[in-house]
């Protein structure tokens, strides 16, 4: 039912945005607007990549009839996943908002601050999935 190979790629690419987004902190401790500018922007590239490739499993699952509807399982991962997913969209958002403040304004104090905020959020993201994808996967086994 569910693709491991895929699962890999998928978390690497959210693992691979949080290296890309310390990155983007270092270039930010240095003053250096373009370089942190790029890092955030390739940070929202593999997140994006990540959500693609969640989308496409979800659809592929459902094209099988594994919908929410049919187990409590795929209840649970539906949501669980999902909510994950949603997290992660909304710091993609947050992320290209504090890119537009750094482009107008600069590494003032205040985007520095927010650009913090963010890395924190953003790390927390990865160890969630983590979590999430150790028990969905440890259910499904179990099921």
């Amino acid at each position: 039912l569910f693709d491991l190979n895929l699962i890999a790629v998928n978390t690497a690419m959210l693992l691979f945005s949080s290296i890309t987004y310390g990155f983007a902190m270092l270039a930010m401790m240095k003053g250096k607007i373009g370089q942190t500018l790029t890092w955030l922007g390739v940070t929202g590239l593999f997140g994006l990549a990540f959500l693609g490739i969640e989308l496409y499993e979800f659809a592929h699952l459902i094209h099988l009839g594994a919908t929410p509807q049919r187990s409590g399982f795929l209840s649970a991962f539906f949501f669980l996943v999902g909510t994950h997913g949603l997290h992660v969209t909304f710091g993609i958002i947050w992320l290209v908002t504090l890119m537009v403040q750094v482009k107008m304004k600069g590494l003032i104090p205040a985007n520095r601050r927010r650009l913090i905020c963010l890395s924190m959020f953003w790390h927390f993201l990865d160890v969630i999935w983590i979590g999430v994808f150790t028990f969905v996967y440890l259910m499904g086994m179990l099921r």
